[in-house]
């Protein structure tokens, strides 16, 4: 009896962490289907696609060991230097260039740039750092971070360097995801009011937004029922990608020839359960669709709808069908 009630508990606990398991944190379909789940790349093979993965500006590999900027190491003395039109931005005492994430908050300071975003945009400690000419001293501090450290503030917000800025005076990350910013010597965006201030709005009202894609399913004469957005793009997932846990390891080079998949609505989801479509954020912060938690991309190769090129590709690069699966079946005719 003793053992028949623990078999119960125990079954009764894996059922609650399956239902409340999230992206990140959730088998795929794959690994519930019994199937060997492959996992995501790491920094000594991600690179081989294409330039993607760690060793092309996830602070580590190839990429990020020609230069300081994508290391956790102290700021020094802060400088100020012109930067063409974005002005006067802040660099570190080896020239690279410092900046500032929209979804950090300044009041109070806090970090929101952890994970795969943080060994993308590492953070600067916050010891080691000090005014120059041009800042104020009073301006800095230090924010403690998630993991328990302490990293640099400059008028109270969050202090990065960008891994794909490999020489001093580089300014890769400005703008990137529409979210990181160069940071100016009182602590705002570089760049003055441009940057600063949103447009001003056209006088006949809000400028309307572009509707959500949607998703749907196909009938493929060669693959079966398969996943497509709503312009009848085939989708596809990349394995060296991982749904757990979460990693992208299509970055760089990669995804001039992979897009992300643009996030839809609830209600623009067609011929596939609603709840295997989700929204996974990438670590620049840009949101993109995911089925079955694993991200989602249309291939540049596929020239019109139906078109599934990018099949196999590379061995890595796969459709998935209406329940949400990879499918490796190879195109015929």
């Amino acid at each position: 009896m003793i053992k028949r009630r623990q078999v119960s508990l125990a079954g009764a606990a894996l059922t609650l962490m399956v239902l409340t398991a999230a992206c990140g944190g959730s088998p795929s379909a794959k690994e519930r289907d019994g199937d060997d789940a492959r996992p995501a790349a790491n920094a000594s093979d991600a690179g081989k696609d294409y330039g993607s993965g760690y060793g092309s500006g996830y602070g580590s590999g190839a990429g990020a060991g020609k230069g300081d900027a994508a290391k956790g190491e102290a700021g020094g003395k802060l400088a100020v230097r012109e930067a063409g039109d974005l002005g006067q931005v802040v660099t570190d005492d080896k020239g690279f260039t410092l900046y500032r994430f929209d979804k950090d908050t300044a009041k109070p300071p806090a970090s929101n740039c952890d994970g795969d975003c943080a060994k993308a945009w590492p953070p600067v400690p916050a010891d080691g750092a000090s005014a120059t000419a041009g800042i104020d001293a009073s301006a800095l501090g230090e924010v403690r971070r998630a993991d328990g450290t302490k990293q640099l503030t400059l008028a109270g917000w969050p202090v990065y360097r960008y891994a794909k800025d490999t020489a001093p005076g580089e300014t890769k990350g400005q703008g990137v995801g529409g979210t990181w910013n160069a940071l100016a010597p009182d602590g705002k965006k570089a760049g003055g009011k441009k940057a600063e201030e949103p447009k001003e709005q056209p006088k006949e009202g809000p400028k309307e937004q572009p509707a959500s894609e949607g998703v749907s399913v196909s009938d493929n004469p060669r693959l079966g029922k398969i996943v497509v957005d709503g312009k009848g793009r085939t989708l596809y997932r990349f394995d060296k990608d991982s749904a757990w846990p979460m990693k992208f390891s299509c970055t760089g080079t990669c995804l001039e020839t992979w897009k992300p998949a643009k996030p839809v609505d609830k209600d623009r989801i067609k011929g596939i359960d609603a709840k295997l479509v989700t929204t996974v954020t990438r670590p620049d912060g840009t949101e993109q669709l995911a089925v079955d938690c694993w991200p989602m991309y249309w291939f540049t190769g596929d020239d019109k709808p139906g078109d599934v090129n990018g099949q196999g590709k590379q061995g890595t690069w796969f459709v998935v069908d209406d329940k949400g699966a990879k499918n490796t079946a190879a195109p015929t005719g």
